[in-house]
């Protein structure tokens, strides 16, 4: 079943990029922007998560954390993170399986999606791109938080 806007996110606990345990339960109370991702340091993703980078300012004044997930484990996203200076959580999604509780486990891996999840936990945007050479830009997820805020 996928998940819409309006459904209740599912819980779930990774690893982050210094190898502690994130849980989004423990984020209650706290609006977030969940970025799924095909993979550290690659073309695509890297642009994404620079323009969500530069455009961070704005997701803390709107009161939202970034949190990106992929397969990578915590060393790729530590060097990741050290490489383009990237403020944000990342986790540690290897067996791909919260990529499938929120439908974005594809055949050939993780596929790139993104999910506004207000304080309560419930999804206000979500948006699973068909083709991953797509993504969405820092600009429509700044207008999707605004209008929820």
């Amino acid at each position: 079943m996928a998940l819409t806007v309006g459904d209740q996110a599912p819980d779930f606990t990774l690893p982050d990029h210094a190898g502690e345990d994130f849980s989004l339960s423990q984020k209650r109370g706290q609006k977030l922007l969940l970025v799924f991702y095909p993979g550290d340091d690659t073309p695509v993703c890297t642009r994404q998560l620079c323009e969500y980078r530069d455009g961070i300012e704005e997701y803390t004044n709107l009161g939202v954390d970034v949190v990106g997930i992929s397969h990578n484990d915590a060393d790729s996203h530590q060097k990741f993170r050290a490489k383009y200076d990237l403020p944000f959580t990342l986790l540690t999604d290897r067996g791909l399986k919260v990529a499938e509780q929120y439908g974005c486990k594809g055949l050939l891996g993780m596929k790139r999606a993104v999910f506004i999840l207000d304080a309560q936990g419930v999804i206000q945007y979500e948006h699973i791109e068909s083709v991953s050479v797509f993504r969405r830009k820092h600009e429509e997820l700044v207008e999707a938080l605004a209008a929820i805020a």
